[in-house]
């Protein structure tokens, strides 16, 4: 956290929260909502802007609800996660990336969900597969040993057990396993709309 959002929260402890005013949506960009995306359930406007991105991602944590916010200065703007408070992306020399642009070290658990979607996680790091890069990261999975026929993953995914599907990763390999999108958040303890409690 910048040292500069530390002092602002000391001098000003008591400001309101935000709710519903920046989202995380399921390619890593962070949007702003204004009242009108809100009010119309819309993704909002794309945040371009690389000083703010970056203060974003610096800023970005969760308190001990599982809601996401980023700390600016003494305002806690909580974000609305489209997935999960994480998405990655490949890169060539880092493997996985995080939209906050820290690296998956070491990857725990690999999830597919229903609808499509891989899912990793990496100690406290729970992160989808940006969607432009699926095609090449499902070629990579396997079934004993070979590479996964897209009948049998699809065979899979309906529930079927009679071959276990594999996603390697920096030489371990580990079973895949099903989920549904909208079980995300209380499997993995986050809150994917945070709201003001009354």
């Amino acid at each position: 956290m910048d040292d500069v959002v530390r002092q602002a929260m000391a001098k000003w402890p008591n400001v309101p929260h935000c709710f519903g005013w920046l989202e995380l949506d399921a390619r890593g960009h962070w949007r702003m909502r204004d009242e009108r995306a809100q009010q119309l359930n819309l993704p909002g406007d794309k945040i371009a802007h690389p000083a703010l991105l970056g203060f974003i991602n610096r800023n970005y944590t969760h308190d001990e609800e599982g809601r996401w916010y980023f700390q600016n200065g003494p305002q806690r703007v909580y974000v609305d996660l489209e997935l999960t408070p994480y998405v990655v992306r490949t890169d060539p020399t880092a493997s996985f990336i995080t939209q906050t642009g820290d690296t998956l070290n070491v990857i725990s658990q690999a999830w597919l969900t229903q609808e499509g979607q891989l899912v990793l996680v990496s100690e406290t790091i729970v992160a989808a597969l940006d969607d432009r890069d699926a095609a090449a990261v499902l070629a990579t999975l396997t079934v004993e040993d070979r590479p996964a026929r897209d009948e049998e993953i699809m065979q899979w995914l309906d529930g079927s057990d009679m071959a276990a599907v594999v996603f390697s990763y920096d030489g371990n390999k580990l079973p895949l396993q099903r989920i549904s999108v909208n079980k995300l958040a209380g499997h993995f303890g986050f809150v994917g709309q945070p709201r003001a409690t009354a």
